[in-house]
């Protein structure tokens, strides 16, 4: 396996459980935390796939100037923010100095403290157009898609996010799959059907898969099915470790890519 790195602000109520699970995984930990909690939610989810957010605690912004010189030059950048860690100009200026392919999930740049910690979603639409135009691949979901975009329609969304100078955008729907665009081609990847007991970072894990597959192939649709099938394993428990092979997700894309043809 390539080195993976993760940077992120862990508070002391997590760290030392945090170090040892990303270690038992072979992923090396840059924690800029200076706080007691790491950001937190309390999460409910309705039987219609939406959910509420409540803030539960907040381990503000990572100082990234100082790990620039640690990501700068990785293979892929992967930017998955839950709440405001990173700055949006600050990131724009440091991502024309490197030679990565990028990789942004928008969810926590749009997110907003509303009434009594309510998260509300909301953006600076010029500053996340300028983003949008430095990465390779953008991955809002439904909702982001049409908060980043203003358009309700998923396609037209994704059309928008590469009009403004992604090279790829795919918003994902949950059971609803996914929406693929790269300039060229636009096409949907069916969920792979199952009973969704927790979808709580469903979004998370599908970027983590993607990437593992487009690393290794190159090919965007076979990344997106595998992506897909990764994703549809880790909502069928609530446990943060749960069987997990290669093969499974294999089979599962295989039969999304049949699916789709049919």
């Amino acid at each position: 396996m390539k080195k993976v790195a993760l940077v992120g602000n862990v508070g002391t109520d997590f760290r030392d459980d945090f170090r040892a699970v990303m270690r038992r995984h072979g992923v090396e930990v840059i924690n800029t935390g200076t706080t007691a909690r790491t950001t937190g939610f309390s999460i409910m989810n309705d039987e219609r796939g939406g959910r509420t957010l409540q803030l539960i605690s907040d381990a503000g912004r990572i100082p990234l100037r100082r790990v620039w010189s640690d990501c700068r030059d990785t293979r892929f950048l992967v930017l998955g923010p839950v709440f405001h860690e990173i700055d949006i100009p600050e990131i724009a200026s440091l991502i024309e100095s490197s030679h990565s392919r990028v990789f942004l999930d928008p969810q926590g740049l749009i997110r907003r403290l509303g009434k009594d910690g309510q998260v509300e979603h909301s953006c600076e639409r010029e500053q996340l157009k300028e983003l949008v135009s430095l990465v390779d691949i953008v991955k809002p979901n439904g909702l982001e898609a049409q908060v980043i975009s203003g358009l309700q329609n998923h396609v037209e969304s994704a059309k928008k996010l590469v009009e403004w100078g992604a090279d790829t955008a795919i918003v994902t729907l949950g059971a609803g799959g996914s929406v693929v665009h790269d300039g060229s081609v636009c096409f949907h990847v069916p969920a792979f059907e199952t009973v969704a007991v927790d979808p709580t970072g469903a979004g998370e894990f599908y970027a983590g898969a993607f990437l593992a597959e487009f690393s290794r192939t190159g090919d965007l649709r076979s990344a997106c099915f595998y992506a897909s099938a990764a994703a549809s394993i880790m909502v069928e428990t609530r446990r943060p470790d749960f069987p997990l092979t290669d093969a499974e997700v294999r089979r599962r894309a295989l039969l999304i890519g049949q699916i789709r043809e049919a």
